[in-house]
């Protein structure tokens, strides 16, 4: 059989199999990304197999329990009730998946620097048990070229091809975790693949189970899209951010500022401060494109600038808070500061990158005594740079044993003018009492 001939078989077989829903899709790396597209597959009709290394997980959706807050369990319930879910943490089973799609994590180092090990090391796995006739599609964010460069080399150390014996697609994850209006099934979902058959094959494959599928020229483009929309929303908050320090020098609201900008019905997007970029993202996406534009010479300045900024304003949130504490006649050492919020994002529990996190550190290297509270974060878990040891405590009743509280993440089930009679300063990095009755408490924007 000719090349063409074995390229065509391999690809026509495969694309039955997702037309018919027969094909069996793993989904690597169960989290804030992997496990809804796992649901929606199998919601559309797939056998699907969850594969993830934390074995917690898979006894959770086995069980049917759902282990992501804003994920009920009555749907991980309903698709192991279905017969077409399972989960395991054994590798060795991606031999059976006709379609595998890699949803793991792409942290930084602590230089900054892109952490492709999970990507590595999952790429290694498939190599370790890949057939003729399977795709492979990486949605983990990362830079413009990782998906040939990173990912094909390990799929052939066999002696498989790709475009030939098997196939290979990037397609970026697009989830907004507690987004009441977009969900994994109706974001629009760009792919781009290694090569045309490849992206044939990944587009048919999505377009059965998602809404919208926006098909690009490359795997490359594909990564650069994601890698632009962070780093669009990266520099314009690091203009808000830097914006607000000015401001608050001269006196003027910054929140006022952007609600009357925002009227213009052209040529404004509204942006807004904050105390730090959170979540698994935008803090991290733009510096895996400054590391690989090094390698083209290229210097990104801007983005590098806007990096600076939004790294910079946990410090900034303590230095406004060091300066109230000062007018009251009391310092950062000693003092009792209640952190309000500590999931990077309104409403969810991740604390990926949370800046809460840096404060809190900041704050406790200062000597202050600190506590949190969230209601959907229970306990800080350990994280790769931080193992705080700390849980959400109760609010209580007015008055509260602090000296001063900060709003770091806008939870709508926090009672805030609880804490605004009980607590004789806030510092407010979200603009929540602007929309509050506050009489008695000292608010501080910063």
């Amino acid at each position: 059989m000719s090349v063409e001939s074995k390229v065509m078989s391999s690809a026509a077989s495969l694309m039955a199999s997702i037309e018919a829903r027969t094909a069996r899709v793993a989904v690597v790396g169960l989290g804030y990304v992997g496990l809804p597209l796992s649901l929606e597959l199998n919601r559309g009709g797939f056998p699907v197999l969850g594969v993830d290394v934390d074995p917690a997980k898979i006894v959770d959706l086995n069980s049917g329990r759902s282990y992501i807050s804003h994920i009920e369990s009555a749907r991980v319930d309903a698709a192991r009730k279905n017969g077409r879910y399972e989960a395991t943490s054994d590798l060795l089973r991606l031999a059976e998946a006709d379609a595998i799609i890699i949803c793991v994590p792409t942290p930084l180092t602590i230089h900054r620097e892109p952490d492709l090990s999970f990507i590595e090391s999952t790429s290694d796995a498939i190599a370790r048990t890949i057939r003729p006739g399977q795709l492979v599609v990486l949605e983990s964010t990362t830079y413009p070229g990782t998906t040939e460069e990173v990912v094909q080399p390990r799929l052939e150390s066999g002696g498989l091809k790709v475009g030939r014996d098997i196939f290979l697609a990037f397609s970026p994850e697009r989830e907004d975790p507690g987004n009441p209006n977009f969900s994994t099934h109706n974001i629009p979902k760009v792919v781009g693949g290694v090569c045309e058959e490849s992206a044939k094959l990944a587009v048919r494959l999505y377009e059965s189970f998602l809404e919208k599928i926006v098909p690009v020229s490359s795997a490359r483009v594909a990564e650069a899209v994601k890698i632009l929309e962070n780093t669009y929303r990266a520099v314009n908050i690091a203009l808000v951010n830097e914006l607000k320090i000015a401001f608050d020098r001269m006196d003027i609201d910054v929140w006022e500022v952007i609600e009357a900008a925002k009227t213009k019905p052209f040529g404004f997007t509204a942006f807004y401060p904050g105390p730090g970029l959170g979540g698994h993202c935008i803090p991290i996406d733009p510096f895996y494109l400054t590391w690989k534009a090094r390698e083209y010479g290229v210097t990104t300045r801007f983005i590098e600038l806007a990096g600076e900024v939004n790294t910079g304003m946990p410090h900034y949130v303590v230095n406004r808070l060091s300066e109230a504490l000062n007018e009251a006649g009391k310092c950062l050492r000693g003092s009792k500061i209640l952190v309000l919020g500590v999931a990077y994002k309104r409403d969810v529990a991740d604390v990926r990158e949370s800046p809460a996190v840096e404060i809190i550190e900041i704050l406790q290297r200062a000597g202050s005594v600190v506590s949190y509270h969230d209601p959907n974060v229970a306990k800080l878990p350990r994280m790769r740079r931080h193992q705080l040891e700390l849980e959400s405590i109760p609010l209580g009743a007015a008055p509260l044993p602090y000296d001063a509280a900060i709003v770091v993440t806008d939870h709508s089930g926090v009672d805030y003018e609880t804490v605004a009679r009980g607590v004789p300063l806030v510092v407010d990095t979200r603009n929540v009492y602007a929309r509050i009755a506050s009489p008695h408490a000292r608010i501080v924007k910063a």
